[in-house]
């Protein structure tokens, strides 16, 4: 039982639009931090997340890892808000260029096969 409410589900943009994503529960979600979404509020971060196909508005407060940046990819844990807004309790941010965290990876893949069908 404590090692269950450890684990984080992984959900898309996508799949949290779709009413997919647990309710009351953390999860993480990943993809990329969309252009010209970041709004700083003295500590607290407002910024989306998108898979390309489907965004998520995002909230922190904290200190966000030197590597984010709008354009890339990003993997977030917290909880939905019956407002819409995920609540993010941590950000995790890609580490060079040429990477991006399997999740977001994963998520923008997903659109992209779907797109193509």
């Amino acid at each position: 039982n404590a090692l269950d409410s450890n684990i984080a589900l992984y959900v898309t943009p996508s799949e949290v639009v779709a009413g997919k994503a647990p309710q009351g529960k953390a999860f993480r979600i990943g993809g990329l931090v969309k252009e010209g979404t970041v709004k700083r509020d003295n500590m607290t971060v407002r910024f989306v997340v998108t898979d390309t196909a489907k965004d998520i508005p995002v909230a922190y407060t904290g200190i966000l890892p030197d590597l984010f940046k709008e354009g890339k990819g990003a993997v977030i844990q917290g909880k939905l808000g019956t407002d819409g807004v995920f609540a993010a309790t941590e950000v995790l941010a890609k580490h060079d260029e040429n990477y991006m965290p399997p999740e977001a990876q994963h998520a923008v893949d997903q659109v992209k096969k779907a797109q193509a069908k």
